[in-house]
């Protein structure tokens, strides 16, 4: 990921206007373009999305999961543009025809090689200060999954092998060895 330009100042309309193809975030008016994923993040996403849009169904629930690449916009300005790998919203006026607009509820970013210090540091703040609830990181290179209950200001780690609770939800855990994920 290359490092984001400091003297300009960004907006959504700039993320809008990139060529096709090219993938980009947009936080506090600076451009940090996306890697296209590997393959074992890919099959760890779609594992994660069908265990929470599975639950979802069988519980009737309100709350939506979105998989990226879907638009959430973090702030009341144009200068925040993000596409969490996984946004659970459980809010419906905060859906919009163009993806979100306020914090999900339960965020989940998948770690890419090019990624880590969005993900572990800058997503992190922005994803604290702006309301959401439940930030999950999934780091595939370590076998760690570190988990931000940000509601209550609690941080917990979990390998591959472990099931893990989700916050949001009284009965919903999901089982990292069971999702049968094939390393690289």
């Amino acid at each position: 990921m290359p490092l984001p330009n400091q003297k300009k100042k960004y907006t959504i309309e700039d993320i809008y206007a990139l060529p096709d193809g090219i993938r980009a975030e947009l936080i506090d008016g600076q451009i940090y373009y996306m890697a296209p994923p590997n393959r074992r993040h890919q099959e760890i996403l779609g594992s994660l999305y069908r265990k929470i849009a599975d639950y979802i169904d069988r519980k009737d629930g309100s709350c939506k999961p979105y998989i990226a690449p879907f638009a959430v916009f973090l702030n009341e300005d144009d200068k925040t543009y993000v596409e969490p790998d996984i946004s659970v919203i459980c809010d419906p006026d905060k859906l919009t025809d163009n993806g979100c607009a306020g914090a999900p509820d339960w965020v989940i970013e998948i770690v890419s090689p090019g990624s880590k210090r969005m993900d572990y540091s800058i997503k992190l703040f922005k994803y604290r200060s702006s309301g959401v609830r439940e930030y999950w990181i999934v780091d595939p290179d370590k076998n760690r999954i570190t988990i931000h209950d940000l509601e209550h200001e609690d941080v917990n780690e979990y390998t591959f092998s472990d099931s893990i609770k989700a916050g949001i939800y009284d009965d919903l855990s999901i089982d990292f060895g069971q999702l049968n994920i094939q390393p690289l």
